[in-house]
């Protein structure tokens, strides 16, 4: 129904009985209620998201986002739009669409604008309190399940710096046996943690702890493992980083101060010399500039320290057997 139409219906229903404003009230009501489901063709509304992406993303960036926000958004995958191109969407979809493209036009992260992340098969919630989780970190990960899958106990694992949960569900889920705990400073990190822990019925110790005070290790026990991705870039390379990292992720679990790079591999070097159990390993994401700064840390007091590159050819992950 057109508005032209609506009003000469609105006229004859109405004529002498309603008042001017009244009636100017009642036609935008109605014609509002009408253009929420009107139509838009979902092959043109794709083509210009896309287009709208590259302005900010590689072809291959913008596609793969475009493809995520249809499906999230619309219930509609790639084949599906290619299947029927003249399928029609309502008005009220559209406008869900285009929020979200104006928001990713800012260079917010996908990732914060949806709610949600992949990380090792699993979708998590994430929102701007916690790191967005990356591929090198499923990397290390991987490492632990697979140095443990063959292992017949039951082992006591600590992650340090847990923000989104993302490390200790992954290995809850493919290690069920181990006992597995997650720390991190922020309570807001925590929260979401124990959210995404629930949705994958991942049972799961939580703790605050502010790891660089050596205090607060005395509320911790011996583990089998530790592993962790803390914060590791020096804050004068925030520059180099790009808009979508330094706008939107939280610094606190991005940069370290410039004079001391390393501080909480130094102090997870300390913590384990009291906190890890013979035979134990630690597993650390490093900075590709540090990785061997940070293996020295340990050589003089473990029985290995290896250096591992990830998948991209850079020296990212520390791995330290006791």
């Amino acid at each position: 129904m057109t508005n032209q139409v609506a009003k000469i219906r609105i006229n004859k229903l109405t004529a002498g009985t309603i008042s001017p404003v009244a009636f100017k009230q009642l036609f935008y009501h109605i014609t509002s209620r009408i253009s929420m489901f009107a139509l838009v063709n979902i092959k043109e509304l794709y083509r210009n998201f896309l287009v709208q992406l590259q302005k900010i993303y590689s072809l291959s960036e913008a596609t793969a986002i475009t493809d995520w926000v249809f499906e999230k958004t619309v219930s509609l995958k790639r084949t599906d739009i290619l299947k029927n191109p003249s399928k029609e969407i309502t008005v009220a979809a559209n406008k869900r669409i285009q929020k979200t493209l104006q928001e990713l036009l800012l260079h917010k992260p996908v990732q914060y604008v949806l709610g949600e992340a992949w990380f090792y098969h699993m979708k998590l919630k994430v929102n701007s309190q916690v790191l967005i989780p990356r591929p090198e970190t499923e990397e290390l990960v991987e490492q632990l399940i697979k140095d443990r899958k063959s292992k017949l106990t039951d082992p006591a694992i600590l992650d340090i710096g847990t923000g989104s949960g993302c490390i200790p569900i992954a290995i809850k889920k493919n290690l069920p046996a181990s006992i597995v705990t997650g720390i991190d400073i922020s309570t807001q990190a925590l929260a979401l943690a124990r959210e995404n822990a629930k949705l994958h019925n991942a049972h799961i110790q939580f703790k605050q702890v502010d790891f660089l005070d050596e205090k607060a290790w005395a509320t911790l026990p011996l583990y089998d493992v530790i592993i962790s991705n803390p914060p590791y870039i020096p804050i004068k390379e925030k520059s180099k980083l790009a808009r979508h990292v330094t706008d939107f992720e939280p610094h606190l679990a991005l940069f370290v101060p410039n004079q001391s790079p390393l501080i909480f591999y130094e102090k997870i070097a300390l913590f384990a010399k009291d906190h890890l159990l013979p035979n134990g390993k630690i597993y650390l994401e490093t900075h590709e500039d540090h990785a061997k700064q940070t293996a020295a840390l340990f050589r003089d007091h473990y029985q290995t320290v290896m250096v591992k590159k990830d998948m991209y050819g850079n020296e990212r992950m520390v791995i330290i057997t006791a």
